[in-house]
Formats: C-alpha cells, sequence, structure tokens
C-alpha cells in the first residue's frame, strides 16, 4: 500500500496485498478448465517494490486444499494496474478471475456493476465487515456488492528513535506522542529537529503528511451527496497549507513514494518520521531489513485517521466466477487476514479480529516491540467514515504529483491551481 495512493503509492504493502495482496498487478484473464478439470484462476494485484512471498504461501495453502485448482498471481504499479482493468472491464475481455482495487479506486466503478459478480448472491456475511467498508463497494441501493475487503489502514507515526536521540527529543512512544496532538504541533517539532540534525529530513514526502493531515476528515475532495468539493472545502486547503509551510522550512526530503529514491531513504536514515498506515510497517520491513530496532511507532497526531484498503473483485467476465468467488472469500476471511497482519502488517479489516489476542497482542520486533495490534485499531475507534468520490484516487494521486513539484521548486500557488485544473479535467468537470 493510498491516497489512496497505496502504491501510488500503498501496502499496502499489500492485499492491501490480497489483504495485502496489496501488492501487485495486471495481467490477462482466466485460462479456463483444462481437459483433466484443473482450474487456473488468475488474480491481478497492484504494487511496486514489495516482496510478498506470504501471498504465495497463501496461495499454496488454498492449492493444498484444492488440488483441482492452480492460482496464478499478476503484478504491476498503481496506476497501470487500475488503467488497464477498466480498460479490460470495457472492452468485455482481458481481465482476471479476481482483480484487487484500492479503497480510493472502488467508488469509480460502483458504476458498473454489471461488470462484477454480486457478492452479496454468494453467501458473503458482511456483517464481518464495518458498514462504511462495506458501503464503499456496494451500489447504492445496497444491492449489488462488488468487492470484498482486505485489509484497513489506521494511521499512526513511524520514527527513527536514534535520530530522534540525535535530537534531543524523548524516545519512548508514549512522550513522542505527546509531542504533537496536533499537525501543526507536528511541524513545530520538525523545525526542532532540524535546528539540532539539519543533515536529515523531518519526513520523507509532503504528500505523505497531506494524505495524514487529511486521514482525520469525513468530507475531503466529495461530499456526501458525491459533489466533488476538492477546490472550496477548506479542510484540503489546510491541510495543503500546512504542507507547503513544512515543505518551505526544508522538513521534506522530497522522495516520491515508492522510488528507488525513496527506499534509499528508508536504508540510509535520510529522514526521521513517516506517516504510517499499518501496511507501512511491511514495506519499511522488506526495504530496510538492517534499520530493524531503529524504529517506533508513535500516535498520529490528532489521533485517529486511516489510510489504505483494498477489494477483492471478481469481473463477471470470467469463465471460472464460482471458483473464483470461492477463492476471494477465503482470501479475505480472518483467519488469512491474520496471517498476513503478523507477517508483513497489513491491518486485517474484520472486526472480528481486533480483539483476538493474535492481533490484539501483537507487537513487532522490527519496531522496537511497538504493540501494533493496539496502536492501529484506536486509530481506528475515532476515525470518522470518509467520503469517496469516483476519482479519489485519482486527486489524491495528483496532489502527491503537485507537493513533489513543490519540493523541486514549483511555487506552491502555481502548483495549486494545476493540480485544481488538472482535478476538473479527469473529474470531467473542467
Amino acid at each position: 500500500m493510498r491516497t489512496s495512493r497505496r502504491p501510488t503509492g500503498a501496502i499496502a504493502a499489500s492485499l492491501a496485498a490480497v489483504g495485502a495482496l496489496v501488492l501487485a498487478a495486471c495481467g490477462s484473464g482466466g485460462d479456463g478448465a483444462a481437459e483433466n478439470g484443473e482450474i487456473t484462476l488468475t488474480i491481478n494485484v497492484y504494487g511496486d517494490n514489495f516482496s510478498l512471498p506470504d501471498n504465495r504461501e497463501l496461495y499454496d495453502e488454498y492449492e493444498k486444499a484444492h488440488d483441482n485448482v492452480k492460482i496464478v498471481e499478476n503484478r504491476s504499479d498503481f496506476g497501470t494496474h487500475h488503467q488497464n482493468l477498466q480498460a479490460r472491464l470495457t472492452a468485455g475481455s482481458g481481465a482476471a478471475d479476481l482483480e484487487v482495487i484500492e479503497v480510493g479506486q472502488v467508488s469509480g466503478y460502483i458504476g458498473q456493476p454489471d461488470k462484477f459478480v454480486n457478492l452479496t448472491d454468494h453467501g458473503v456475511d458482511t456483517a464481518q465487515w464495518t458498514e462504511s467498508t462495506v458501503q464503499r463497494a456496494s451500489t447504492p441501493d445496497g444491492g449489488t456488492l462488488i468487492g470484498l475487503p482486505t485489509d484497513i489502514g489506521g494511521l499512526a507515526m513511524c520514527y527513527r528513535t536514534d535520530l530522534f536521540a540525535e535530537a534531543g527529543l524523548p524516545t519512548d512512544r508514549n512522550e513522542v506522542s505527546a509531542l504533537w496532538s496536533t499537525w501543526e504541533d507536528y511541524v513545530d517539532v520538525g523545525n526542532r529537529f532540524l535546528a539540532e540534525v539539519p543533515k536529515v529530513k523531518w519526513f520523507d514526502a509532503g504528500g505523505h503528511v497531506f494524505t495524514g493531515i487529511l486521514g482525520n476528515q469525513e468530507e475531503t475532495f466529495y461530499d456526501a451527496d458525491g459533489e466533488l468539493i476538492v477546490e472550496e472545502n477548506d479542510a484540503v486547503r489546510d491541510a495543503w497549507d500546512l504542507t507547503v509551510s513544512a515543505i518551505e522550512d526544508g522538513q521534506s526530503a522530497a522522495l516520491p513514494e515508492f522510488s528507488p529514491e525513496w527506499n534509499t531513504g528508508f536504508q540510509q536514515g535520510q529522514f526521521a518520521t513517516i506517516t504510517c498506515p499499518a501496511w507501512m510497517m511491511g514495506y519499511i520491513q522488506a526495504n530496510a531489513a538492517q534499520t530493524k530496532g531503529k524504529w517506533d511507532i508513535a500516535t498520529i497526531p490528532g489521533g485517529s485517521g486511516n489510510w489504505g484498503g483494498s477489494y477483492v473483485t471478481v469481473p463477471a467476465q470470467g469463465e471460472n466466477t464460482d471458483a473464483a468467488v470461492e477463492l476471494a472469500k477465503w482470501l479475505t476471511a480472518p483467519e488469512q487476514n491474520i496471517k498476513l497482519f503478523k507477517t508483513i502488517g497489513n491491518f486485517p479489516s474484520q472486526k472480528s479480529t481486533w480483539t483476538q489476542p493474535e492481533v490484539a497482542e501483537f507487537s513487532s520486533e522490527f519496531f522496537s516491540g511497538a504493540p501494533a495490534g493496539k496502536i492501529f485499531p484506536a486509530s481506528l475507534q475515532d476515525a470518522p467514515v470518509q467520503v469517496y468520490g469516483p476519482q479519489s484516487g485519482v486527486i489524491g494521486t495528483t496532489f502527491a504529483g503537485a507537493l513533489n513539484s513543490v519540493e523541486q521548486g514549483t511555487d506552491a500557488d502555481e502548483a495549486w491551481d494545476k493540480a485544481m485544473g488538472d482535478i476538473k479535467a479527469a473529474a470531467g468537470d473542467g
């Protein structure tokens, strides 16, 4: 995994990566049943720079219990994956048997319910997820559910304890959390950090700070009636202005997410903090294994929020839709999502898992023993039910690019105006 730009940038890692499938994808449709009765099911996932062998382990487990099923995963980057899916749905062919759609993108497919299998017709117990999670993948009348939820983001702040100590800041996660009750506090602490450790930046990229600030807002780019409100929404402009002020103060490492430079930034300690949905834990572990024990996890400014999540869908054009539905149900079952959380950090979206000992009592050795099983559900507990629209994912990506341009020297007002033009064009409102 994001943005809902999770890998727009994530995790989510992952399903995010099938629950962490959040990863990566693009591909071709099902091969159909072979003459010997074997069925090959393809699953297209999105993302890049991930290493999630656990997906294959899950597939192997399923294949062992279903000896006539073979699972093939295809991966591509975030944008290509969703663009290809739309093109294949329009063409009526070429989609995989299962397609993972990121939370910020799923509302863009709700208006095409005939293109997907209605999962409510296949004995899916939607009560295992929060009502809002199910609503995002349902038609307005609730009659069609096009996707099954995998992981959910939650929001925290991951930070480098060694760099905090160098700056004379507290390293204990409770004391660190107390430093920033608001995002304004977070930026203020960033300036204190830079004064002591000028060779290291405070955060990785402005787009992540912007997304984190908006993670605790109910309405951001769209209102509850589905109207585009991004330009007149004070919450969006305030998030932009605060992020720009931090960039202008020199706090950003200006590292495009999911880029080789971003990975190097993790590995070399080029920034001290990062807005951290649960799936980010897996990304850091996979790309900066040598930093184990140097990270910890504190509360997000504002105390709550969400960033990320995905859905497993079954395109109606597939030749093996019944078998694909059964795989989708299995991949999104609590047992599989708990496994993925413990191995790569994608927080399960099923409410029932949050109080189970395997989740609630889980702490991350990599992150200095941080009680991740308590931190992320606490963040989600008071998080608002966010409104998403058809172009939410695209808008999030647009803002990330616009803020990156500010980091490269573009005037902030010019970057804002260009972003507004691009957003209106993408939404058909320009």
